[in-house]
């Protein structure tokens, strides 16, 4: 006899590592849309008026769970915590940011579902086929498009409330997420979904939109697409609307007078709508239906013409307060074609919505630069330099991609370029493998990463470009400079008028240009963990690092006393306890400075003084503090002699020399660092004292593409600078030990 298998439950699901992000795409729950402005031909009018743009309201979501692709797990986005932008979100086809549609005009977000209200505006043929299969019955679904930033996970038997609702895990919760689009689908993740389109294009457009718009919908639904809110209404607007809704959703359901003359519909039956409205005469008092069994009794003409008269100048003073002088043309109109006080306030209220700004056929279409744009956008980089460079157009244009993570970029970039990608990324292999085929996605990526790197090089303090000279050589040989000594000079002219021949001496210097750089490699996992500005951030420590390349070679060479640039016999070095910072120290300095000789030779001419002042005073951070009192003060306070006040007297190095302070100095990182010494150096267009070179002038790192390795499974990029240091003339620069 055959044994009995063991019945196993299924295994009890682990918890799941909560992702740091993820794209929603698909919204489970009823979602509701309607179009509810009847189709236009789409030509101008012999007015000269534009073509009504088509409009519609959409349930987006209902709060419920949404089964993501790549997720084990259902997901419920919390709606208390989704955020929307202020500007106008994109109606998509798809969430395909090249197929637009339209675009919102009221989004409302409540505890339990995302309504909204919209334009198709696109001009475009992918919103022509929206508006089109609406009129055929198309059962067009909705789907948003968020991004989730704060996700919580639900562990199998817990619960949780959510948009008013409780959930049992295992759940992700999606806390904190914003809300980027919306987009038209064929089937949604809800295969109940649907979408209800009224027909009528034989209609007065008038008559059509108000049956559109009220047929089905409740009083709520239907305020959402008039653009407006309940909760913004007082008591009063709020019962004359909800007195609108209800006589409107009463005519909608028979046909308009217009359509027979006689009351009756096409099947001989009373016009109920017409008859509805005779209950109340323009008086205000009860008049029984036509037809009605009830004797009515005869009424005087004269009481008629004046109950009507009344009633009109009513209808006309209730006009005015509404219009309130400043929809002049409703006014007109509303007297004119008899309108009730209901019909004119909704006038009003479209009238006085506003106006999303108009998308028009000259929006440009997604490109390699809007892409690189949007990705400069997501980099935080600055818009004024984006706008010079790309154009409002272009900017304009990635405005709506301006949060572009990894995945988006390397998704578009292959879509670009006609690549057949998965609609749905999974482990993001065949999408991958495809953006890194593409000849957009490294460039996108190396101009990016160049303008990222840029902007944190030029953000970041690089004080050797303050004391030193900066050249240019042509290669990485080591260059000679020549620099001109002035030991001659003007001489008595002899009795015979014979001028003397001048004699002009020279020193030589040299310099050398060197390498310095790194790689960056863009992994898959990169990719997959979708965080752009993570990966840009390694691009801005590596452009902070060319700026603090250059201070490095530079202190490191200043403290090193090269050659013993800074020397007794030089007379730019003093030592001892009188050389500790000071008003008299410095007064030292300065006068060490001022007798450095014309030439290094022992001639007569080479002992003559070459007369350059001191202008930048470099100290550690020690003595920062003191150096501004110092420079800042307008007097000094000394001892009298043999007395112990302190007597006031004017600052003599008041505002004379630019402070410039580093941490290099005093950092034991360095050999020779000291927290006590500190130099006066002169301006390196008169004399330098030190010069850096940069290879052809360049004086920014660079970002270039690299083939990454077999062995590596990415992307390669290579940052570098080509860049030097040398000591130059000692007689620009004085060196005080600080110490004995």
């Amino acid at each position: 006899m055959a044994k009995h298998a063991k019945k196993t439950s299924p295994p009890k699901p682990e918890r799941q590592s909560v992702p740091a992000e993820f794209r929603i795409v698909e919204a489970e729950g009823e979602s509701d849309f309607r179009l509810i402005e009847a189709a236009d031909t789409g030509e101008s009018s012999e007015s000269g008026e534009a073509p009504k743009l088509r409009r519609f309201t959409m349930t987006a979501y209902t709060g419920g769970k949404l089964h993501l692709p790549s997720f084990p797990f259902p997901v419920v986005a919390d709606l208390s915590g989704m955020r929307i932008s202020a500007k106008a979100r994109p109606i998509l086809r798809d969430h395909n940011l090249a197929r637009i549609v339209g675009h919102t005009e009221n989004i409302e977000i409540n505890q339990s579902s995302i309504r909204l209200a919209g334009v198709i505006s696109a001009a475009n043929d992918v919103a022509r086929e929206v508006a089109a299969s609406a009129d055929n019955g198309f059962p067009w679904q909705a789907s948003i498009g968020a991004t989730a930033s704060k996700v919580a996970f639900v562990d199998e038997g817990e619960s949780v409330e959510v948009n008013g609702r409780r959930f049992t895990g295992p759940l992700y919760v999606a806390r904190q997420s914003v809300l980027r689009e919306i987009s038209f689908v064929a089937l949604g993740a809800d295969d109940q979904t649907m979408a209800r389109v009224a027909a009528g294009h034989a209609q007065d457009p008038e008559s059509a939109t108000r049956q559109i718009e009220v047929n089905g919908m409740d009083f709520e639904q239907w305020l959402t697409g008039l653009g407006l809110s309940a909760d913004k209404l007082d008591e009063s607007q709020a019962a004359r609307l909800q007195a609108l809704h209800a006589l409107e959703a009463s005519a909608a359901a028979q046909p308009d007078e217009a359509d027979q003359e006689d009351g009756t519909t096409a099947g001989g039956s009373t016009n109920t709508a017409t008859s509805a409205a005779t209950l109340n005469a323009s008086d205000g008092t009860q008049v029984p239906p036509s037809g009605s069994r009830f004797p009515v009794p005869p009424r005087d003409p004269v009481d008629d013409l004046r109950a009507q008269w009344a009633a009109e100048r009513r209808r006309i003073a209730r006009i005015c307060e509404i219009c309130a002088g400043q929809h002049a043309e409703i006014e007109a109109k509303a007297i004119e074609e008899g309108w009730d006080a209901n019909r004119t306030e909704l006038a009003v209220l479209r009238a006085s919505r506003p106006q999303a700004p108009a998308i028009g056929s000259s929006t440009p279409a997604l490109n390699a630069k809007t892409l690189e744009a949007a990705a400069c956008l997501s980099a935080g980089l600055a818009e004024p330099p984006l706008l010079r460079e790309y154009g409002e157009r272009t900017l304009e244009a990635a405005q709506p991609l301006q949060h572009i993570g990894l995945r988006e970029l390397v998704v578009e970039c292959a879509r670009l370029e006609g690549a057949s990608i998965p609609r749905v990324f999974g482990d993001g292999t065949e999408t991958i493998r495809a953006g890194f085929s593409t000849i957009s996605l490294p460039g996108i990526l190396e101009n990016v990463m160049n303008k990222t790197l840029l902007a944190a090089y030029q953000s970041t303090p690089i004080a050797a470009f303050q004391l030193c000279a900066v050249g240019t050589v042509a290669d990485f040989k080591e260059v000679s400079r020549y620099r001109l000594l002035g030991t001659g000079g003007f001489e008595q002219v002899a009795p015979d008028g014979e001028l003397k021949h001048g004699q002009l001496g020279e020193q030589k210097f040299s310099n050398k240009a060197e390498t310095y750089g790194q790689l960056l490699m863009l992994t898959r996992q990169d990719i997959i963990n979708d965080d752009l500005d993570a990966f840009l951030g390694i691009t801005r420590q590596m452009g902070r690092s060319g700026a603090e390349l250059v201070d490095d070679l530079f202190f490191t060479l200043l403290l090193s006393n090269p050659d013993s640039f800074f020397a007794t016999g030089n007379g730019n070095y003093k030592a001892g306890a009188d050389t500790a910072f000071g008003s008299n120290a410095l007064t030292d300095a300065k006068t060490l400075f001022r007798k450095q000789k014309a030439g290094p030779g022992t001639k007569a001419k080479d002992k003559k003084p070459i007369n350059i002042r001191p202008e930048l005073l470099l100290v550690p951070v020690e003595l920062e503090t003191e150096a501004e009192l110092l420079m800042g003060s307008a007097q000094l306070m000394i001892d009298a002699s043999g007395s112990p006040t302190k007597i006031p007297v004017d600052n003599p190095h008041r505002n004379k020399y630019e402070i410039v302070s580093a941490p290099h100095l005093s950092d034991s990182y360095y050999n020779g660092s000291s927290g006590t010494a500190w130099y006066l150096f002169a301006r390196p267009g008169v004399l330098p004292a030190f010069e850096i070179v940069f290879l052809n002038g360049r004086r920014t790192p660079v970002i270039e593409r690299v083939e990454a390795p077999p062995n590596m499974l990415g992307m390669g990029f290579r940052s570098y600078l080509d860049v030097g240091v040398r000591e130059q003339d000692f007689r620009a620069a004085v060196k005080m030990k600080g110490v004995a």
